[in-house]
């Protein structure tokens, strides 16, 4: 989020704006990130809701500011189909693997204990799957004999950033000059 954030104050990705951070919970270090930027924040809690309702809020709340593209960021639950049909072919979502290997959870850990020499990440779009959206970009990243989960996501990490940028951007402009 706060690559996104920081690419589109300086213009990196050009002819936009961040209208809203939204998260599920109020204590999400991204909230304060995203203040610090000026970019209003939202907190949209889940508790004693299905996930079609706890969605619809977020549509709501997206939907009173005109956003036209939604970028996931740590959002760690699929999004029911109302909300994949609410914004179609415009949710990106970022996975630290090279899709489609090791989609969901953990996906680090998957390529060490299947011995992957090469992982990354992926930028995709986002359907009614897990991690099976078209994918629009992605960065390699070499597994070296001695990682730990730790030290492999750091360095996919790194490179999620510049991913995510890249293609947020690619679409911006692929969109301005449709």
């Amino acid at each position: 989020m706060v690559a996104l954030v920081d690419a589109v104050n300086s213009g990196e990705i050009p002819l936009s704006e961040v209208a809203v951070v939204v998260s599920d919970k109020a204590d999400a270090p991204g909230l304060a990130k995203a203040c610090e930027r000026g970019v209003e924040t939202v907190v949209v809690e889940r508790r004693g809701r299905t996930r079609a309702e706890h969605d619809a809020e977020i549509i709501s709340e997206l939907n009173d500011r005109g956003v036209e593209l939604v970028c996931l960021g740590g959002y760690m639950r699929l999004l029911s189909p109302g909300f994949i049909h609410a914004f179609p072919d415009r949710i990106v979502n970022i996975h630290p693997s090279l899709l489609p290997a090791f989609p969901g959870l953990d996906a680090q850990k998957q390529a060490i204990e299947h011995g992957a020499r090469i992982s990354g990440c992926t930028v995709h779009y986002v359907d009614e799957g897990l991690d099976s959206g078209a994918i629009i970009l992605q960065k390699t990243v070499e597994v070296r004999p001695d990682d730990t989960v730790e030290t492999l996501s750091a360095r996919i990490l790194e490179q999620e950033h510049i991913a995510y940028v890249e293609a947020i951007k690619s679409i911006v402009v692929s969109a301005r000059h449709a």
